[in-house]
């Protein structure tokens, strides 16, 4: 499926520092918009609804979930989260490109449904810095950083089904990383003729 907007996905473990590595981003490129998910989980710090996340009950997630709204959608740490099909949709058919920030189950099936979709992984440079950097945040109780850890190991089990890898152990050379997979995506071939079509046109190339 073919759409004029190209579609960034990134999973990484929790503490490998995804959200950090999006943000800035997102801070440098104003052509990258996000997909905001929908969740069950609590706000956390200055979360605002529609901003980060949509916060759901867990009868309103369930009826997305009946009605096929959602891309994708899984659990993870007992709360679930999904991401919608038309929103993802209508900013592809813009020419927009949007960038999914989920888990790698969520990954695999935006994959199913958008086979065009570039999936991005981001690594931690080894076991003990993902568990200082859990620890670090002073977000989670001690068993909860267990159960982080324990999930890592079958999250990081699923790199080899991404199309590109970033470890981020210097930050400045993991986001150069992720800013560089997006641009080369911006080169190809196919997303030059629908951007710049006047420039073929004007050189009889199209």
């Amino acid at each position: 499926m073919e759409t004029p907007g190209n579609l960034f996905v990134v999973a990484a473990p929790s503490g490998a520092g995804k959200s950090s590595l999006v943000k800035a981003l997102r801070s440098f490129d104003a052509r990258v918009y996000p997909s905001v998910s929908h969740t069950t989980r609590a706000p956390r710090g200055q979360e605002k609804h529609g901003r980060e996340y949509y916060f759901a009950s867990d009868a309103e997630f369930d009826s997305m979930v009946g009605n096929d709204a959602f891309v994708e959608w899984a659990n993870v740490h007992g709360k679930r989260y999904g991401t919608s099909k038309k929103g993802i949709q209508d900013r592809l058919a813009k020419g927009e490109d949007v960038l999914l920030e989920i888990d790698y189950q969520g990954a695999l099936q935006v994959r199913t449904a958008f086979p065009q979709a570039i999936l991005i992984f981001i690594l931690p440079p080894s076991w003990e810095e993902l568990r200082s950097r859990l620890e670090n945040r002073g977000e989670d109780a001690p068993e909860v950083i267990e159960l982080r850890m324990k999930n890592a190991e079958e999250e990081m089990a699923q790199v080899g089904k991404f199309d590109f890898v970033i470890i981020n152990e210097l930050f400045e050379s993991a986001l150069f990383d992720l800013k560089a997979i997006i641009h080369s995506q911006r080169l190809k071939y196919a997303s030059q003729l629908r951007l710049r079509s006047d420039v073929f046109e004007s050189l009889n190339l199209s």
